[in-house]
């Protein structure tokens, strides 16, 4: 016990500046890292501060605001990778959530401005890693209830990395968000994600083989082009596998937000500043990044903003990428 609060207070000695009292509660977050190291030795978890924490009073935005909301609890991240083993226990159910769509949820007056869209959902997107990717989460959100339908979740097994360069590059990672344990029983390939991940947008009818290989009524968001643009290929290159043919356009989101907002934002943070939606869970945890970029996506749909491509690959040239936009984000 002693040390889980030697952990904690420095953990809250290294809060992120931008975590303050206008954007988040740091003792509530704060208390979230440390319930993390603590069940590390059983299940770790991807933690938020609660509703109550993260609404704000400058806006009548009601996702993550209203009173019907189910008590907060903390994501199962063994569950996302379909290893948990505590369905049946209870006490694990009472305390850590397997249902990502009641973090995320819609009320009826957030549809009211929505308009129209091209597409019918939306694959949220947040790598994270910087030599290779380490985490995959991708979220479904319905374009015309603005719902989450469901949540892919992997951890990736670097191809090119030695087993004490991983060690390193995880700890130094994920170690003090207290989901390294977690990343070490979970992580696969980035090949075996790439076949998991379609099998996954095959059975919820995103994506077919038998087709030319795009995705079908749907795209992908992104808080920039790397992810799509560079990184994904870069992975690709690495695991000596073909890009597949649905990463051949995407929508980043920051181009969309100034042009519809007509300000900029450089990153996930400035937008949440600036919508005045408060930080949930940890920065540069890919589930929980893949989550705030989703809030942002739901605040603009509710305000009327539509989604549309911003960026395209070359298909005779795939390193060529043509910009949409002409008021872009560069």
């Amino acid at each position: 016990m002693a040390s889980a609060f030697c952990a904690f207070r420095i953990l809250m000695s290294r809060m992120s500046p931008f975590r303050d009292s206008r954007f988040s509660n740091t003792a509530t977050l704060g208390l979230a890292h440390t319930r993390r190291i603590m069940c590390n030795s059983s299940h770790s978890v991807s933690s938020s501060p609660s509703p109550s924490d993260i609404s704000s009073s400058s806006s009548s935005f009601s996702l993550m605001e209203t009173s019907e909301n189910p008590r907060w609890r903390p994501m199962c991240l063994y569950y996302t990778h379909g290893k948990c083993t505590k369905m049946d226990d209870p006490a694990h159910l009472e305390i850590f959530n397997h249902d990502c769509s009641r973090e995320l949820p819609v009320a009826a007056a957030d549809i009211e401005k929505k308009k129209s869209q091209e597409f019918s959902f939306f694959l949220v997107i947040d790598l994270e890693g910087k030599v290779e990717i380490l985490e995959f989460p991708v979220l479904i959100l319905d374009a015309k209830t603005m719902e989450v339908v469901d949540l892919f979740h992997r951890f990736v097994r670097p191809t090119k990395m030695s087993e004490q360069a991983i060690n390193k590059y995880i700890e130094g990672k994920y170690g003090e968000l207290g989901v390294d344990r977690v990343w070490h029983d979970t992580a696969i390939p980035f090949k075996q994600v790439v076949e998991e991940f379609e099998a996954w947008l095959a059975e919820h009818g995103l994506w077919a083989k038998d087709t030319d290989g795009a995705l079908n009524n749907a795209a992908f968001v992104t808080c920039g082009n790397w992810d799509i643009k560079t990184k994904i290929p870069e992975q690709c290159l690495v695991s000596n596998i073909n890009l597949p043919p649905y990463f051949m356009e995407w929508i980043n989101l920051k181009d969309v937000y100034l042009n519809f907002y007509g300000r900029e934002a450089r990153g996930m943070v400035s937008m949440m500043r600036q919508c005045g939606i408060r930080l949930m869970g940890s920065h540069h945890l890919g589930i929980d990044d893949t989550k705030n970029i989703t809030r942002v996506v739901q605040r603009m749909l509710s305000e009327g903003a539509v989604l549309k491509i911003t960026a395209r690959r070359s298909k005779s040239n795939l390193r060529n990428v043509e910009f949409l936009f002409k008021n872009r984000i560069k």
